[in-house]
């Protein structure tokens, strides 16, 4: 055990309870010495690098290049992805992957490059490999947007795993994204980043490394072009990255700076490259498409934290009601468990819950239960499970026992396609008992009693799809493969209905199986900041259904912060606000009558915007496209855009300028290039440019694109398009895809395009056969606004 791990243990003796705590350092005792015994010391290690350039072997889409200690495979992918894996490595197994590897580009060719080196030409990118292993990846026009320097390995000399360090050069006008959601981006600093998932602990703020949802994803955007970078290993490593330096017109450039440090696994590599959007679309089809959330999941959510029972619940749907506040689900957590019990109820607090959750379905209000992979043994799921054999076991083949909110517990093995099917089919009862969905907590896998301590050695062994490995290997990939087990055995229950799983945790892929919640995100104003870095963070990585828990985790929000965060959250994919014993009361009305009234506002606007979310949900299948974007997104040459971190894109159409810190009354706001319209006065503003507008209590900045074409709710409830108007001599439009209901239906796009006709503006919608009416009324604003003098 080292020094760490025996602080948090002694925390838990003082948070948690003496037995508890007791428990906790009993079992990181037992995994220290299991690690002990089971992971030999590395001893003495010999470094290899490639070497010299022996031969070369041309084959579909690449081939491969030898060198004398080592040989490299290259593969140009027909979607323009280019796959590169050292030592043998090929593109599967992976849990990236949504399935195969693509087919391989016929027209991508091995070739000579300049000083002795070879080349693939692709389409969207060129591929060279120098004499002694350097990768450079650059554009069609040759220039260079990232330089792999030849790798190095660290082999035990008595025989063993190798770990490895990647170092990388980009662009020194280049800008980092990525790593999963990391409270401390969207843009991340210099700095180093554990590429290792942590469970819940003390709440962490903007300035912490921690994170959930972990991978080694780096999105890098600058002046010559976007790329995406995904090295394939799901072991515990780092990244630390530096910004490069520009020489004032010198020459004297400094590159940005990758170093990324593996424990373990294959160093193989997957680059797309293009504009952003078509980055993120070339890495949903290889990761997969996003799964399309119920239509309600769009809608406002709260969370009960702790031990409430149906009165509870039944007062906080009827609190939201009685104040003409929507609400859409409610989250019961982990406490409303039977004895702390996976997959069970308690019948005192909860007698009629199935009664219950029917009466509020008919309403308009889902339950989603808080689910955790812990099985505490002496229960029929642990009975269930151990005639399947689905537990995680160590080297010597017994059960792994860890510690868990219910005291001693044991893990399934996700990694084991059986167990997932057998966790899968326990979703039934939780159907039978009313709930639409399951929210993952403790995922990673940890023990919230532990302070997020791990709950399984790392000697611990997995089944890895059938190729067999240990908890080194499979601990980032937990709880996707959880996710993935929800997902299914959901999907199979209720076939026709899209599941919904929400996962604490998660690796790359996650995106799926469903979307992800932030975790303990600090209570405070620093807090607030992280939970929208997340959100941004996760989309660039291909999760694009993300969001916080409203008002963070612990402590005491004040009315402001905790409005701010919901004024921010109700332009974010996931809204969920939350309550209970670990948040306490905390609904809108608990914070007086100006913040209920300002809150009602917020909500009711993102009720009014679900047809939005809907197609921005559809559009995110089929694209990859996060609904949540950067400011540069379209224009990621304008390097003002670049770093701009207090604001984002939702959508094509609308650009969120959130406040972000205490007593504010006025902020600026950064613009892209064309007319914006500030949504609550309608004043026109010309981008690029920096505007200060108000920000009083009563809302955010929110700006609309001239020409956008946005489907609403009208006042009737029914659809229709709210249309801006689009600046003179130009045109606009937009995408639209109707509601089809909670089911597997695929509606059809609907195309729109807006224009001056004399005095008045035109909506139309395109077809095959022309143009033609809108499907619905439409409302145009923005009627007659000059641009504001700037």
């Amino acid at each position: 055990m080292d020094g760490r791990d025996l602080v948090r243990s002694m925390k838990t003796v003082g948070s948690v309870g003496v037995a508890q705590g007791l428990r906790t350092v009993r079992a990181a005792w037992r995994r220290r010495r299991a690690d002990a015994a089971e992971l030999p010391s590395r001893g003495a290690e010999r470094a290899r690098v490639p070497g010299p350039m022996r031969e070369v072997e041309p084959g579909p889409g690449g081939g491969v290049v030898r060198f004398g200690r080592s040989e490299l495979r290259i593969l140009v992918a027909v979607n323009g992805a280019v796959f590169w894996g050292w030592d043998g490595a090929g593109p599967e197994p992976s849990y990236a992957l949504a399935g195969r590897c693509p087919e391989p580009d016929p027209r991508a060719v091995l070739e000579p490059d300049k000083d002795g080196g070879w080349r693939v030409v692709a389409e969207r990118a060129t591929v060279a490999v120098s004499r002694h292993g350097a990768v450079e990846v650059r554009t069609p026009g040759g220039v260079v947007l990232r330089r792999e320097l030849p790798p190095r390995w660290w082999e035990p000399v008595d025989g063993g795993r190798a770990r490895w360090t990647q170092r990388s050069e980009v662009a020194a006008d280049a800008r980092f994204f990525g790593l999963g959601g990391r409270s401390a981006g969207p843009r991340l600093r210099d700095g180093t980043y554990r590429l290792w998932n942590t469970g819940p602990g003390l709440p962490f703020a903007a300035a912490e490394e921690g994170a959930s949802v972990t991978m080694p994803v780096q999105l890098v955007v600058a002046d010559a072009g976007t790329h995406l970078v995904f090295h394939d290993s799901t072991w515990d490593g780092t990244v630390a990255l530096r910004e490069g330096e520009e020489g004032a017109g010198s020459g004297h450039d400094r590159p940005g700076r990758s170093v990324l440090r593996m424990d373990g696994g294959p160093l193989r590599c997957w680059v797309t490259v293009g504009t952003p959007a078509r980055v993120l679309l070339t890495w949903a089809s290889l990761t997969g498409a996003p799964a399309l959330p119920p239509a309600w999941a769009l809608g406002h959510q709260h969370a009960r934290w702790g031990c409430g029972d149906e009165q509870d619940l039944r007062r906080v749907v009827a609190g939201h009601q009685e104040r003409d506040l929507p609400l859409d689900a409610v989250h019961l957590g982990l406490g409303h468990a039977d004895a702390e019990r996976v997959f069970t109820v308690d019948e005192e607090r909860f007698p009629k819950l199935p009664v219950l959750a029917e009466e509020l379905r008919r309403e308009g209000v889902r339950l989603v239960s808080a689910v955790e992979p812990a099985v505490a043994p002496g229960t029929a799921v642990y009975d269930g499970g151990t005639r399947g054999d689905v537990f995680v076991r160590d080297a010597t083949g017994a059960v792994v026992r860890g510690v868990g909110r219910p005291g001693e517990v044991v893990f399934p093995d996700f990694t084991h396609a059986g167990a997932r099917e057998w966790w899968g089919g326990l979703h039934e009862e939780r159907l039978g008992r009313g709930f639409s969905g399951v929210w993952h907590d403790l995922d990673a896998p940890t023990s919230f009693a532990a302070f997020g301590e791990p709950t399984l050695p790392r000697s611990a062994r997995h089944a890895l799809e059938g190729r067999g490995g240990d908890h080194r290997e499979a601990h980032n990939v937990y709880a996707l493969c959880m996710a993935r087990a929800g997902y299914e055995g959901l999907r199979a229950l209720t076939p026709d209905e899209r599941p919904f799983v929400l996962a604490r945790s998660g690796w790359a892929g996650l995106q799926r199986y469903g979307g992800a919640w932030s975790g303990d995100v600090a209570t405070g104003w620093p807090g607030l900041r992280a939970s929208l870095a997340q959100v941004l963070g996760l989309g660039l990585c291909g999760v694009p259904y993300a969001g916080p828990d409203i008002g963070g985790s612990g402590g005491t929000s004040s009315p402001e912060l905790r409005l701010r965060w919901l004024q921010l959250a109700a332009y974010l994919p996931m809204l969920r606000t939350s309550s209970g014993t670990r948040a306490g009361r905390r609904e809108p009305w608990e914070f007086g009558a100006e913040v209920l009234e300002h809150a009602r506002v917020a909500l009711v606007e993102r009720r009014r915007l679900l047809p939005y979310f809907v197609t921005l949900a559809h559009l995110a299948r089929r694209t990859g496209a996060p609904y949540v974007r950067p400011l540069w997104w379209q224009a990621p040459e304008d390097r003002a855009l670049r770093d701009c971190e207090d604001a984002f894109l939702l959508g094509d159409c609308l650009l969120v300028a959130p406040v972000l810190g205490a007593g504010a009354d006025r902020r600026a706001v950064r613009l892209p290039r064309g007319r914006w319209y500030d949504v609550a006065t309608e004043r026109a503003y010309e981008g690029p440019a920096q505007v200060l507008v108000d920000t009083s209590l009563a809302r955010i900045p929110v700006f609309a694109r001239a020409g956008a074409v946005v489907p609403v709710r009208g006042e009737d409830g029914a659809p229709e398009l709210e249309v801006w108007a689009p600046a003179r001599g130009r045109t606009g439009g937009g995408l639209v895809v109707p509601d089809a209901g909670d089911g597997w239906v695929e509606p059809e796009i609907e195309r729109y395009v807006s224009r001056w006709e004399g005095r008045r503006v035109v909506v139309e919608r395109e077809g095959e056969d022309g143009l033609s009416e809108p499907s619905c009324p439409v409302r145009v604003r923005g009627l007659g606004e000059r641009p504001a003098q700037m």
